[in-house]
């Protein structure tokens, strides 16, 4: 004989709880990003309880943590809610002067500021009221189920192989050089291929865990290899190790522009012949009809499309 949990239906307002609820792991601030009492929230948890069959949120010393099942759930909640938000919506507008959208970017740190800074210059002359929020990118983050969950609206990369599950344009293809200081003995030469196999290399830690950076993977198809004197974890780090050192950054020509204007480097063309390096702009097809994130995207795009121009 089967047991009937609970004759209380799944509705819209409990899904938005349950996915606050998860999210916060806290009944008095989902009470309170809601505003409503903590009772009322208290009895909402309970009444999801029932109908799932699950405790969802258990106490542990650091304070109230999901259960497996909770986690489960939270994608399939979030993916209906949205569903639902696109049945009963009327066709959006977005008008960007008036607007308080809140968008949210996920973006590497080779990326080089200036990028970015021509994005939030745009976006604040053309929507004031328009809230960024940006997340550093790492092996471990997982992009696409932050896309898919909605927690990021874009993600901008430089994959050999972008994934094929997500929409994508392309953003900004440049040059690879190489970066040095201005005392460096081959500053001003011309190098070679048996400089750039003798020079000491600073380079970053792999962006990937999944796939070789085209770098990596130009050098490795060549056999080429490289003297890896110096690692380090971050993209940004890297162009103030070089200042009187003979170390060689190999990245980007809009990556070594801006530090070279900022330091006493200099850019030297690479003799390896590398690809183009490729940047893209990904998004989820939950976000792709949307007239606030075509927005965003065509302002990346132009930012992107105006930085390979300059």
């Amino acid at each position: 004989m089967t047991t009937r949990r609970s004759d209380d239906p799944l509705d819209t307002h409990l899904l938005r709880i349950f996915c606050l609820l998860i999210a916060e792991r806290s009944v008095s601030r989902t009470a309170l990003k809601l505003n409503q009492t903590q009772p009322a929230v208290s009895l909402a948890l309970k009444r999801l309880r029932g109908i799932l069959g699950d405790p969802l949120l258990v106490r542990e010393k650091s304070g109230m943590v999901p259960t497996e099942r909770a986690l489960t759930l939270l994608a399939h909640a979030r993916a209906a809610l949205a569903e639902i938000d696109r049945m009963t919506l009327a066709p959006e507008r977005f008008e960007p002067l008036t607007s308080r959208a809140e968008f949210r970017i996920g973006a590497p740190d080779y990326l080089a500021p200036v990028f970015m800074a021509s994005v939030i210059e745009r976006i604040r002359r053309e929507a004031p009221g328009v809230r960024l929020s940006l997340q550093s990118l790492g092996p471990q983050f997982d992009f696409e189920r932050s896309l898919a969950e909605g927690d990021l609206d874009v993600v901008i990369g430089n994959w050999p192989e972008p994934p094929h599950r997500m929409h994508l344009s392309m953003l900004l293809e440049d040059e690879i050089v190489c970066l040095v200081s201005r005392r460096h003995p081959l500053a001003g030469k011309a190098l070679t291929t048996d400089d750039y196999q003798r020079a000491a290399h600073i380079v970053p830690m792999p962006y990937s865990i999944s796939q070789r950076g085209v770098i990596d993977t130009v050098l490795a198809a060549s056999r080429i290899s490289r003297d890896e004197r110096v690692v380090v974890q971050s993209f940004s780090a890297a162009p103030y190790l070089l200042h009187d050192t003979d170390l060689v950054f190999t990245t980007t020509r809009h990556f070594a522009h801006y530090y070279a204007d900022l330091l006493p480097l200099a850019i030297l063309p690479s003799p390896i012949p590398f690809p183009p390096m490729r940047f893209y702009q990904l998004w989820h097809e939950r976000n792709h009809q949307s007239a606030a994130h075509r927005w965003i995207r065509r302002l990346l795009g132009d930012c992107g499309r105006a930085l390979k121009a300059a």
